[in-house]
């Protein structure tokens, strides 16, 4: 499992500091300026598969309520990123916000290996309660047989129709009914469904060591937590990440793998339009599964001004640099170097070894043409060469910071930098690569790879 947790945040009481009303206390989650739901996603699934290397998908699920695009399949390019195979299917689950709970409970009830990933971005107007309690984030889980962290024990679902929260296809911002209506009628569904797990399960409450409740509905919630008697309700990640909607059934289940001791049985209780309630048992291989904990995540972030958050959500225009924006990309030239574009692949000399980024079909070493084989670089660190910092070229948020990037074990590539200051890089600093949004032109997103400073203990 994964849980992506975007790198900045909103200090919540900076809203009232600037509007004069709104904000509360705590922080939400703050997805960058070259983020979507798309690129987040890729990058939980990346979590997800490097605690399980060996893993091959048959099925990839993208659940999210915010997809980058419509019409057009946004799991593809997930699926291009991650590098599965062209027979791995990929498909879209998007639209509501309970789509990504029932796309992880659709992989538990079916067989071979799927990797469900979920991602939302959340606002509202400003001031508004929707933009404060709202969170940005992704989340990832690979279901199949094998060496498991965490083993599925059964599940239920309760369906009802009503309207509780709402968003138009052409509205920009979610709308809501009076909380008081949503929590006179979740907590039943939930308690309906809750008992229908157990039964499932064959478990009786008290064999649950720890809950985790998601609901867009905080006071539903909290009826909930209260019906169940001494279960440990475990940290909904509402004070620090906010509430990430179709994200966050898979950031409280990785949220609370995580932290599981082995042979402890696990719930989740979604209150999404219905109810739905999962049961898990931690497993010995539980035990320092984490690639990158999402308690490590929410510690590593950066606050970001309420202003800039206000710009990248497209709620204020700033005076962009003076320069022509970028053109749109070329589909024919995306898809004859998807393996470039997408997957970050580059190609390496089978004489010389040598690394050649972009790919080339004539090597630099000994001039052989075509003698090339894949050398795929998403996942492998790099030092800061040198770096410049670029206050004139385009952007949605200057300046640039663009560095010369030494791979380890070969390989140069000059890159622009993300989730950073000026004043915070330095020559000799480790980097990841992170898959990002260049710019939006026509309609048409381009993706490609960015580096971002290494976390502390990860280099």
């Amino acid at each position: 499992m994964g849980g992506y947790v975007p790198h900045h945040r909103l200090q919540r009481g900076d809203i009232r500091g600037v509007l004069g009303k709104g904000g509360g206390k705590g922080t939400r989650s703050v997805a960058s300026y070259d983020e979507d739901t798309t690129t987040m996603a890729v990058e939980a699934g990346r979590l997800a598969l490097r605690g399980a290397p060996d893993a091959a998908p048959d099925r990839l699920w993208f659940a999210t309520s915010a997809p980058a695009y419509l019409d057009k399949t946004n799991a593809t390019a997930v699926h291009a990123a991650l590098r599965l195979d062209t027979g791995t299917l990929a498909m879209d689950a998007g639209g509501a916000v309970r789509s990504g709970v029932g796309a992880l409970r659709s992989a538990l009830d079916s067989n071979g290996t799927t990797l469900v990933v979920s991602a939302d971005l959340r606002s509202g107007r400003p001031s508004s309660a929707e933009e404060t309690s709202g969170g940005d984030g992704a989340s990832a889980a690979l279901v199949g047989e094998g060496d498991v962290i965490a083993e599925y024990l059964g599940g239920a679902s309760v369906t009802d129709e009503f309207t509780e929260r709402w968003r138009g296809p052409a509205d920009r911002h979610t709308r809501s009914w009076e909380d008081r209506f949503g929590e006179s009628v979740y907590p039943d569904l939930g308690r309906q469904a809750w008992e229908a797990a157990l039964k499932a399960a064959s478990l009786e409450a008290d064999a649950v060591a720890k809950v985790a409740i998601h609901s867009q509905n905080a006071r539903a919630a909290g009826r909930m937590a209260k019906s169940l008697g001494g279960i440990q309700v475990v940290d909904d990640l509402s004070a620090t990440v906010g509430n990430t909607a179709t994200a966050h059934v898979g950031l409280l289940v990785a949220a609370m793998v995580e932290a599981a001791e082995p042979g402890e049985v696990l719930a989740l209780v979604s209150l999404v339009d219905g109810a739905d309630v999962l049961l898990f048992r931690a497993t010995e291989a539980v035990s320092g599964a984490a690639v990158r904990a999402v308690a490590e995540q929410v510690a590593g972030a950066a606050d970001l001004p309420y202003a800039t958050f206000l710009a990248w959500r497209g709620e204020i225009e700033l005076e962009p640099p003076n320069r022509p924006e970028p053109g749109r990309p070329s589909t024919a030239v995306a898809h004859r170097t998807k393996g470039w574009k997408f997957a970050f692949e580059g190609s390496k000399d089978r004489e010389s070894g040598a690394l050649h980024l972009p790919p080339a079909r004539v090597s630099f070493t000994n001039q052989h043409q075509d003698d090339m084989d894949p050398a795929p670089m998403a996942d492998v660190q790099a030092t800061i060469a040198t770096f410049t910092v670029d206050r004139l070229a385009y952007s949605p948020s200057p300046p640039i910071v663009f560095a010369i990037l030494d791979f380890d074990g070969g390989g140069r590539f000059p890159c622009e930098l993300t989730d950073t200051t000026a004043d915070a890089v330095r020559i000799g600093d480790k980097v990841e690569m992170t898959f990002r949004r260049l710019g939006t032109t026509d309609g048409i997103h381009n993706y490609f790879w960015k580096a971002r400073l290494l976390p502390k203990g990860d280099d």
